[in-house]
């Protein structure tokens, strides 16, 4: 619920190894709507029955593929008019005033908070958005969103339905009255757990709940892999940045761990001191193997530290203070060692990288930032579900980029892959996403030899920095010459270099491309 300028240059980055790609727009959408389902994840046999949910609808009827519609034949067409028609260059439609306009939308909540998406930068005009929409409604992807909303079994894979939305729900929302099946049950469940967490992450940071000798517990590591840790680490990377959350966060750190590499674990806890120290183990079934063998890791440099401290402590006090969990396998969590006081649980509707908004990312989050600076951001999520949820499906932000993802990959076929160095160096400083636009560009750009539709988004609030940097005697805005940098690589890349006004014998070093959309 931060008041936010959001930019967003639609080109599609894909980000990862050749054999996992996310789109890099949906871990910005992460912090705002998470409306995919979720990806697939082991078979939980659960003995904890507030956990488990029966599924038994299905929706059959409502799985065509968007190949199967005559739109997708069209949209073939018009793909193929972008690669021969030298009118259709991004150079040319970037200059196209009124098609630009046509392609920015707005999302205004309250009074003064207001995002802003802009996708004219992608390679599609007015009229392959009205095809795509039009396809998009040809494959029922209302429906879909309704039964997703309404409690449907929409994952068919798992016989699952997708309800990470009810995580954002606040107290009193009228859930009944879209899913009247289960709906108060399910925001009853939610806040059952959201209230366990509240009092449980205050009273650790209010020092109310101690470690074994009593110390305050201000050092937290999170041991997770995959959606238990992709999510909450971006957000933990992004909050950084914020003022509220910053001096939340005052004295205190948090790790994540999900590699089973001993340099990993030793580089995570070299300058931690184990009697402060909070050791959160997050997998749903407490089987997961690389979750675990960091667990037993961790809980072994716990025992340790604190004999070679000369703390005399039995094994379960130490790890009933210093260890918790977030698992729905309550039995094993607690054969661990861990306090069943200290488990916090989620549901089997909510898995992979959707998770962020259930404990998984609430504890430790919480832990970092208060539940107070937490409980906003769900808050700002539940604000992007309703507008998801409750308008046309050509006016919402996650609807167009899903469409234009259609574009790419079923149409184009485009991608990027963005190696993972390049992650590990520039991912989501602040409250700034632009470097990881233009970086993975650049990326393509020298090594791949070509350039891709790709991702660039900016938030635009200024965090903690002052907001002025001395540069060469000069007082420039950082946010403005980061802003620059942004926009000026977007256009570079859909825009000969040459054509902005660059002399070529300017351009020596590096290579010349001829913009997007060229044969």
């Amino acid at each position: 619920k931060q008041s936010l300028f959001f930019v967003f240059r639609m080109r599609l980055i894909v980000f990862g190894s050749s054999n996992t790609r996310i789109p890099f727009f949906t871990t910005l959408l992460i912090l705002l709507s998470q409306k995919r389902a979720n990806a697939k994840s082991p078979h939980i046999e659960n003995k904890n029955p507030s956990f488990v949910r029966k599924t038994t609808s299905n929706l059959s009827n409502l799985t065509m593929k968007c190949s199967d519609v005559p739109q997708f034949t069209s949209l073939q067409a018009a793909a193929a008019s972008f690669k021969s028609d030298e009118k259709l260059h991004l150079r040319h439609l970037c200059s196209d005033s009124a098609r630009c306009a046509g392609l920015v939308a707005t999302h205004t909540s309250g009074s003064k908070n207001k995002i802003i998406l802009d996708y004219s930068r992608q390679q599609v005009t007015g009229e392959t958005m009205e095809i795509l929409y039009d396809l998009a409604d040809k494959v029922g992807f209302t429906e879909k969103r309704s039964a997703m909303r309404s409690g449907k079994t929409i994952n068919v894979t798992e016989g699952r339905a997708v309800l990470h939305h009810a995580l954002r729900m606040p107290k009193g929302y009228d859930y009944a009255a879209v899913n009247p099946t289960e709906g108060a049950q399910v925001l009853k469940d939610v806040h059952a757990v959201r209230d366990q967490m509240e009092a449980f992450t205050e009273k650790i940071r209010s020092g109310a709940l101690t470690g074994v000798t009593g110390k305050p517990l201000v050092n937290y590591v999170c041991i997770g892999i995959g959606g238990s840790q992709l999510g909450p680490e971006f957000v933990h990377e992004s909050l950084r940045g914020d003022p509220e959350a910053a001096a939340a966060a005052e004295g205190r750190t948090l790790r994540f761990l999900a590699n089973v590499d001993p340099v990993d674990f030793e580089l995570c806890t070299r300058d931690l001191d184990p009697e402060v120290t909070m050791v959160v183990v997050i997998s749903k079934t407490f089987t997961t193997a690389e979750t675990m063998l960091n667990a037993r890791t961790a809980r072994k440099w716990l025992l340790d530290g604190l004999k070679s401290a000369g703390v005399e402590a039995s094994q379960t006090d130490i790890i009933s203070k210093h260890v918790i969990a977030v698992s729905t396998a309550i039995d094993k969590a607690t054969a661990f060692g861990i306090d069943k006081a200290n488990i916090f649980g989620f549901w089997e509707w909510v898995g992979g990288r959707f998770s962020v908004c259930s404990a998984v990312g609430m504890i430790p989050l919480s832990l970092q930032y208060s539940y107070k600076v937490m409980s906003d951001f769900l808050d700002g999520a539940q604000d992007m579900d309703q507008h998801y949820s409750k308008h046309p499906f050509a006016k919402t932000f996650p609807s167009s980029c899903r469409c234009l993802l259609v574009v790419h990959r079923r149409v184009t076929k485009d991608s990027l892959v963005l190696r993972k160095h390049v992650i590990d160096n520039i991912i989501i400083r602040g409250n700034y996403y632009l470097k990881i636009g233009y970086e993975s560009m650049f990326t393509s750009a020298c090594h791949v030899h070509r350039v891709s539709p790709s991702s660039c988004g900016g938030f635009g609030k200024k965090g903690i920095c002052t907001g002025k940097e001395q540069i060469i005697g000069e007082n420039l805005l950082d946010y403005d010459v980061h802003a620059t940098f942004y926009f000026s690589k977007d256009d570079m890349f859909a825009i000969e270099p040459t054509r902005l006004g660059c002399r070529e014998e300017e351009l020596g070093l590096i290579r010349i491309f001829s913009g997007i959309g060229t044969r």
